[in-house]
């Protein structure tokens, strides 16, 4: 009698480990992360009023550029300036950006204008050359693609009354999805990035600010080093947060968020836009980065469904998962993100999960990165060596 597996049996086992996990991992992210978002807080005892520099790095004509930045404008917030910045004379977002500054005046609006190619990171590059502007001691880094409430800034720079609070960040949803791969993406936003982000902060596993919307003390940036210091970085914002954990302060999550507008014209900036992520999860967390696939119970329930010929057997487990998946991600777009349009794109999540393996696979191999049309080349711990011609 052969007591020994044979190869069949094998990899069927093999397969079930990243179904079994993966579907459990929904489940629970999903459960973790509601309760977190709706947890009762105390509210502060007095509203906090700093006036605030808000920096917002642009590059090109982003998606509802005029009224992203217009949002920032009209903040229910006593004392604040916007200043805005880019890296080329010729940037499309200028006239969006001078249409600002002539509608909310120079005391409110700020356009500073280097005409410096990016070299490395080009945000922070940016927002080195915003910085000199700014005329308040608690900064606001808001990116171009984000949209926000009136009462943002009374939100995010709340945490920063207490003094052990070295940054303050809130979440962000992907929005205004209208092509097809835009809903791919925005399915990867606020179906997997937000509960996952959630846990891996709960868990210890990351204690990155998120760089899309984050406030933070002037003088607790210059401790760390200024913008300068993190413009070698591909994730600057985890080495921000690094940083700040060093000094001994905390980076406050916020239960709030703010939308992202989803902008990918094609398949290949969908491509290169899921690689860079993939990539800068490769190097927030290595660790991490590798336990992605196991995550994905979708691709291999239909692997499994398929080495038995789609049976009976496969055809069930294959549909478990399935319900599995649609039902934690229903879940959190409706009670967590609040995102009907998400919901409306759900049927696309089998397809997104099955998709995203090749990049995912890419970045684990890939020794430089594309952004914004530029090639940069990367270290092995992600410092960005160079511009590609």
């Amino acid at each position: 009698m052969n007591v020994y597996p044979s190869p069949f049996q094998v990899a069927e086992l093999a397969l079930a480990v990243p179904i079994v996990v993966g579907s459990l991992f929904s489940l629970v992210a999903v459960s973790h992360a509601l309760v977190w978002l709706h947890w009762p807080r105390a509210r502060p005892a007095a509203e906090f009023l700093p006036p605030v520099s808000v920096l917002k790095p642009l590059f090109g004509a982003d998606k509802n550029l005029h009224e992203n930045l217009r949002s920032m404008c009209l903040q229910d917030y006593p004392n604040y300036q916007v200043v805005l910045a880019v890296q080329r004379m010729d940037d499309p977002a200028i006239p969006a950006a001078r249409a600002i500054v002539r509608e909310f005046g120079e005391s409110r609006v700020s356009l500073c204008i280097s005409n410096t190619p990016p070299r490395a990171n080009g945000k922070v590059e940016n927002l080195v050359a915003a910085f000199p502007a700014a005329r308040h001691d608690v900064l606001v880094i808001s990116d171009s693609d984000i949209r926000v409430e009136a009462d943002y800034l009374r939100t995010i720079v709340a945490p920063l009354a207490d003094a052990k609070v070295g940054a303050a960040c809130t979440l962000y949803r992907g929005a205004c999805a209208r092509r097809f791969v835009e809903k791919l993406e925005l399915l990867s936003f606020n179906v997997d990035f937000l509960p996952e982000l959630i846990v891996a902060r709960a868990v210890g596993l990351t204690n990155a600010c998120l760089g899309a919307s984050t406030a933070i003390r002037r003088e607790t940036l210059q401790s760390i080093g200024g913008f300068a210091a993190l413009v070698d970085y591909l994730a600057e914002d985890a080495e921000m947060g690094r940083r700040i954990g060093a000094k001994g302060l905390r980076n406050a999550l916020l239960p709030v968020f703010v939308d992202t507008m989803i902008d990918l014209p094609n398949w290949k900036a969908w491509w290169q836009h899921q690689t860079y992520w993939d990539q800068n999860a490769r190097y927030v967390q290595f660790a991490g980065f590798l336990a992605l696939p196991l995550l994905k119970a979708v691709p291999f329930a239909l692997l499994f469904a398929a080495l038995r010929q789609f049976d009976a057997m496969g055809l069930g487990v294959f549909a478990a998962v399935l319900a599995i998946r649609f039902a934690s991600a229903a879940a959190f777009l409706v009670l967590g993100a609040k995102d009907r349009a998400g919901l409306r794109s759900l049927a696309l999540l089998p397809l997104r999960d099955i998709a995203s393996i090749a990049p995912w696979l890419s970045a684990l191999f890939l020794t430089h990165f594309t952004r914004r049309e530029a090639k940069f080349a990367v270290t092995r711990d992600g410092r960005i060596i160079g511009r590609e011609s």
